[in-house]
């Protein structure tokens, strides 16, 4: 199928780029700090690095690294933060070191910290503060060894520095209590290698850079491995769907979404960085009274976000009467973006929504609407050097306008899944080809269209919720028999979880399993909505039916809240 792509593509968009400009997502960096050096590269909480400050403290991390821990080249530093300034610095200083980074989200249950930090076999763990209490309790039950606390304040002026940590820490009381011995304060580690001698360190192209664990199509959290090449790969395939509308070193880009999440990772940490534009990090994107006000500072060019977001700030009065003037490209991902959320933000904005679809096996962007050629409802065309075909259930090969699985190869594809070869046989054919899950239709015109899904997965606000993850958390009460995890519609969130339970004792009640649920599992995958049954549909051989309570709920009523 990959030549009836070839003259679908718009003024522009290439259906190949060179993708040897860079060898390793550091030589990316080195290259992009030294060009746009006095350039803004990141702002968080009025403060900002230029590419040049960004350079030079990534080089004092690093350099802390390497000589006051135990780490070494290929070890996995697991980095637990949000969307902050500490984020770019410990990232690219860590990969400067040869560290492997291991994005874990900041809302993590112990449960899930204990989990990933054991998989990928962490040795390091860079967390904020107000979160180190958890990791106190889980620390002891993994291997890490090396651990960096950093506050709210750390990368601003001393004076500042003290007075925000001061009030974070005792007025707002926002970080609980923490012993953990063999901990350094990230002031303290920057101090350390601003006086150290830093050793570059030169990836090779196919090294490990980032696990990004996901649940994949099947089972549970599973690290992606995802390369330098991969990475790099992904930057400059996305880069001509971008640079339609956006220019060189002058853009200022809105970053709600969490670096920590491949789809911002990728565009932040390197379409951004690539073509020296300027991210403004928003810790708290929930908080939309203060991100309204956080834009209201700014004269921003670019967007980034999710469908929920898209519609929270619609509905946010304050945000309608922001100046829009500058505002020239809105980059969509995560979710499926609704034709009503696009419409609306067009008639507000101005502004158009340009939707990409992707996962993270695939670094992650596999197709995107061109700016110049938006199609709501697809997912537009796939990105250069990216091979597709769609598959019946049989493996056998479909041609336009029928629907199957969606299958993709190219440069962004992931090495496997970290320590799991049978988990990638799973997902990765023999030759090479990712099995995404999804059920596509390849139009005409050559864009793409989700008609259905065939992985159980569901998407809450853009993040991935895995029924067996879910059911495993559910089925430990004790008064619970079974259960089944399904996806069902939520105005704000996309879709949220709902369980049928069939219980032992009668007295358990939606409130008290629910609560069960939040003490370990992260808020996200708590379930919204809880059915009590007296059983559930099987198969002949006792597994349960999710796709028929699937299409039991969509017979009722849908949800209105």
């Amino acid at each position: 199928m990959e030549n009836f792509f070839r003259d679908k593509y718009p003024a522009g968009i290439p259906a190949q780029v060179p993708l040897d400009k860079y060898k390793s997502v550091v030589d990316m960096f080195e290259q992009a700090c030294h060009r746009f050096r006095e350039k803004p590269a990141f702002s968080a909480l009025g403060e900002t690095l230029t590419y040049g400050e960004l350079e030079e403290a990534s080089r004092d991390f690093a350099a802390f690294l390497q000589n006051h821990t135990g780490l070494k080249a290929g070890d996995r530093l697991a980095v637990q933060l949000p969307n902050l300034l500490q984020y770019p610095v410990v990232v690219f200083g860590a990969l400067r070191a040869g560290l492997i980074i291991v994005n874990t989200n900041p809302l993590y249950t112990p449960r899930e910290m204990e989990h990933q930090f054991n998989d990928s076999g962490a040795k390091g763990l860079v967390i904020l503060a107000n979160m180190a209490a958890q990791a106190q309790d889980v620390i002891p039950h993994t291997g890490i060894e090396e651990v960096i606390i950093t506050e709210l304040g750390d990368m601003h002026t001393p004076l500042k520095r003290l007075v925000t940590n001061a009030a974070v820490r005792y007025v707002k009381k926002m970080v609980p209590s923490y012993h953990i011995p063999q901990a350094v304060s990230f002031a303290r580690a920057m101090k350390l290698g601003h006086r150290s001698t830093f050793t570059p360190y030169r990836p090779d192209t196919d090294d490990l850079a980032v696990l990004q664990y996901t649940g994949g199509t099947t089972g549970v959290s599973k690290g992606a491995m995802l390369t330098h090449r991969n990475l790099v790969a992904n930057v400059q395939q996305v880069k001509p769907f971008l640079t339609q509308r956006l220019d060189e070193a002058s853009e200022t880009v809105i970053a709600p979404l969490p670096l920590y999440h491949i789809y911002s990772f990728t565009v932040n940490c390197g379409v951004m960085l690539d073509t020296g534009n300027h991210s403004v990090l928003i810790p708290n994107p929930r908080d939309i009274e203060g991100f309204v006000a956080e834009l209201s500072r700014w004269k921003f060019s670019v967007m980034l976000g999710i469908n929920t977001l898209f519609v929270a700030l619609c509905n946010h009065e304050a945000f309608r009467q922001l100046d829009f003037a500058h505002l020239k490209m809105t980059v969509a991902g995560g979710m499926a973006l609704t034709s009503d959320a696009a419409k609306n933000w067009k008639e507000i904005t101005g502004c158009d929504i340009t939707e990409g679809y992707g996962m993270t096996e695939t670094s992650p962007v596999i197709s995107m609407n061109p700016a110049t050629a938006i199609q709501i409802g697809t997912i537009g065309l796939p990105i250069p050097n990216t091979e597709i075909k769609i598959v019946d259930d049989n493996g056998l090969t479909l041609g336009v306008g029928e629907m199957g699985e969606l299958l993709v190869r190219g440069p962004q594809c992931m090495k496997g899944y970290w320590q799991r070869p049978d988990e990638t046989a799973k997902t990765v054919t023999p030759d090479g080809y990712i099995k995404t899950g999804d059920i596509v239709l390849v139009q005409p015109d050559g864009y793409l269209r989700i008609v259905d899904r065939k992985k159980d997965m569901i998407i809450v606000s853009g993040f991935n919720v895995y029924p067996n993850e879910v059911e495993d958390v559910v089925t430990g009460h004790p008064d619970v028999v079974e259960c089944a995890a399904i996806g069902v519609p939520d105005i704000k969130s996309g879709e949220a979880v709902k369980v049928f339970v069939v219980r032992s004792n009668a007295a358990l009640d939606e409130a008290s399993l629910r609560e069960f649920c939040r003490e370990r599992l992260t808020a996200y995958k708590v379930p919204r909505v809880i059915e009590f049954r007296d059983e559930l549909p099987k198969t002949n051989v006792g597994k349960i039916l999710r796709r028929e309570l699937r299409d039991q709920d969509l017979r009722k009523k849908p949800m209105s809240v």
